[in-house]
C-alpha cells in the first residue's frame, strides 16, 4: 500500500500554520541579507523560491529589488501569498517534483528544511532535476537544511507548545534514514482526532553533492549556520548548500 504523503494534508491544515506562525522571522530575514550580501545579485535578478508557503521570504526578497517566482505545494498557501503579488511578485501552486519554468532564472533557493518530505530518492531527484533546468546557465542554487549529526546530537523527544487556547504535543525520534515529528493537538482540554506525522529524509552533504552534480548543479560551498559559518559535520546546526549550474 503506498504510503500517504503526510504533508499534502499538514502544510494545508489550519494548525500547521498556528504551530509555526510565530517562528523568528527576524532570524529569517537577517539570514536572508546576509546570503544576498554574499552571493551579490544583479538588481533585478529572476529569483525563485521553492516550496515558498505563505511567501514571506518571496516578498522580502521582491522588496530588495529582485522579480521573484514563489512555488508550494499547498493550495491555502498560495492563496494567502497572491494577496501580495504584484508587478515583480508572483506565486503559483506547483509540485516541485514536475517541470516549471526552463532556463529563467539567475537565483533559486529552498529554505528551512523544505525539502526531503517525499518517500523515494527518485522523487527527489526530480525536484532537483526541476530546479536545475529552471536555472539559467551559470544560476545559482541555494539549500538551506537540518545537519543531520547535529539534529540526532540535539533532538529534544517531548515538548508540549501551547499557542491561543491549542496545545500541540509534539514528539520526535529518528531512524536510520529519517528524522519523525508527530504533533497530536489539543484544544480546550479535548484532544483531536488529528494527528500528524511529519518525516525528514537524512541527506548528508555527501548525497546533496551526489544529487546536485547528477542534474549538473555544482556545490561551490557550505555553511553551518544562519551566520555563514564554517560548516562542522558535528556542530553545525545547519547545512546551506551553494551550488552553481555547470555552463554548457
Amino acid at each position: 500500500m503506498p504510503m500517504k504523503a503526510w504533508y499534502r494534508d499538514w502544510f494545508s491544515s489550519p494548525y500547521y500554520h498556528l504551530l509555526y506562525n510565530n517562528r523568528n522571522d527576524n532570524e529569517a530575514f537577517e539570514f536572508i541579507n546576509r546570503l544576498i550580501a554574499y552571493l551579490h545579485p544583479q538588481p533585478g535578478s529572476k529569483m525563485l523560491d521553492v516550496a515558498c508557503g505563505r511567501g514571506r521570504h518571496s516578498k522580502a526578497l521582491a522588496e530588495m529589488g529582485y522579480d521573484v517566482t514563489g512555488i508550494d505545494i499547498a493550495p491555502d498557501s498560495i492563496e494567502a501569498a497572491k494577496i501580495n503579488e504584484e508587478e515583480h511578485l508572483q506565486f503559483f501552486l506547483h509540485d516541485m517534483r514536475q517541470p516549471f519554468w526552463i532556463n529563467y532564472f539567475d537565483f533559486a533557493f529552498n529554505f528551512f528544511t523544505s525539502f526531503g518530505y517525499f518517500r523515494t530518492r527518485r522523487e527527489h531527484d526530480a525536484a532537483f532535476r526541476t530546479i536545475a533546468q529552471s536555472l539559467n546557465n551559470d544560476g545559482t542554487f541555494v539549500i538551506d537544511y537540518l545537519n543531520v549529526h547535529y539534529t540526532e546530537d540535539h533532538l529534544t523527544r517531548v515538548e508540549s507548545k501551547k499557542v491561543d487556547d491549542t496545545l500541540f504535543h509534539i514528539s520526535r525520534w529518528h531512524d536510520e534514514e529519517h528524522f519523525f515529528k508527530q504533533i497530536q493537538i489539543e484544544q480546550n482540554g479535548h484532544v483531536l482526532k488529528h494527528l500528524y506525522t511529519e518525516r525528514v529524509a537524512k541527506f548528508s552533504l555527501g548525497d546533496f553533492t551526489d544529487m546536485l552534480a547528477y542534474q549538473g548543479l555544482q556545490v561551490q560551498e557550505a555553511f553551518g549556520d544562519y551566520n555563514l559559518g564554517h560548516y562542522d559535520v558535528r556542530k553545525s546546526p545547519r547545512m546551506i548548500i551553494i551550488a552553481k549550474k555547470a555552463k554548457k
